[in-house]
């Protein structure tokens, strides 16, 4: 039998969990619901209607899982507990500071209306969580360092968009190669934000625009750029769209750590090389909505978080099929 999705929101993540849903034999889309006016998104999947968000108030019985594609900052601190009153839910929350309060809120409503959630996951927060935590496990006194890119950080091109004078940009993180370098040595190394990695802009500018404000306000951006090495390149609209337009990301976790009293040393490393995050991450996300439906249907309700599910969950197969095939 298969799991009943609906997808609420239709940016680039809401397209990657439409893909990977409608990739899935035992995944069925039954809908995408949107905040916009639903006659105007246009979606992948022939057959399947697009609904106003407000039509969730009465779908709770044709769908198993709801998948929220909002964004971190504003969206999901508000959704996610309100939709767990009534669906089993799915989200990427991403604010790493803010997860424990954000679970807190997520599990106490679904916990009282008999549902199951999972929220942050996808690739980080998610799969290099729990590749942390697999390290920490077997490695107590080991020491992790998590690096990003080379990728498009969107919220960091959606900030560079927000200045006066920029028309359109893109902004990639980029790891320093020899602290990556050091940390897969196994030394160690103590390192500052600002030698772990780089911020790269490729930057449209408005006619007319000041090209040096807009270079110096970047640079010395609070929270996003000023502890960073970060380069800005003025490009043409037409540059931007022939070499910026994907959305590649990916990065590493590191984790050095020793036994035998210090005298062993061990290295794990867990990468990722992403041509597509949104799609990527979309794929973690309907991976998750299948546990979710599998928890609930056991009974164990309540907020979870990757730390919390066992990764046959997260298949289609049954335990007899995976322990021949992967384990």
């Amino acid at each position: 039998m298969s799991v009943r999705i609906g997808i609420l929101g239709y940016g680039n993540l809401g397209r990657g969990v439409e893909m990977a849903v409608n990739a899935a034999e035992d995944l069925e889309l039954v809908g995408v619901f949107s905040r916009r006016d639903p006659s105007k998104v246009k979606i992948a999947s022939e057959g399947v209607k697009v609904y106003s968000a407000d039509a969730l108030a009465n779908m709770q019985k044709d769908i198993d899982v709801l998948v929220i594609c909002g964004g971190s900052a504003t969206d999901l601190p508000k959704m996610t507990p309100a939709y767990a009153k009534d669906y089993n839910v799915v989200d990427s929350f991403d604010t790493h500071a803010r997860i424990p309060e954000h679970f807190k809120n997520v599990d106490e409503a679904a916990k009282a209306a008999g549902k199951t959630a999972v929220i942050s996951v996808g690739w980080d927060p998610g799969m290099f969580s729990v590749n942390r935590l697999y390290s920490h496990a077997i490695l107590p006194n080991g020491k992790a360092y998590t690096f990003w890119g080379r990728g498009v950080s969107q919220g960091h091109s959606d900030a560079i968009r927000r200045i006066e004078g920029v028309k359109d940009a893109r902004q990639y993180t980029v790891p320093v190669e020899s602290a990556l370098e050091a940390v897969r040595s196994g030394s160690n190394p103590e390192l500052t934000t600002r030698q772990k990695h780089t911020r790269e802009c490729y930057v449209v500018a408005e006619e007319g625009a000041d090209l040096a404000r807009i270079e110096k306000e970047i640079k010395t951006m609070p929270n996003y750029f000023d502890e960073y090495d970060t380069t800005v390149n003025f490009i043409s609209e037409e540059e931007l769209l022939k070499n910026h337009a994907g959305l590649p990301h990916g990065g590493s976790v590191i984790v050095s750590g020793s036994t035998n009293e210090g005298k062993t040393k061990h290295v794990i490393e867990y990468k990722l090389k992403l041509d597509s995050n949104p799609e990527f991450t979309g794929s973690v996300l309907a991976a998750y909505a299948r546990a979710v439906a599998k928890l609930n249907k056991e009974g164990n309700i309540g907020c979870k978080t990757a730390f919390d599910i066992a990764p046959a969950y997260l298949c289609p197969e049954e335990g007899d099929f995976l322990r021949a095939h992967f384990l």
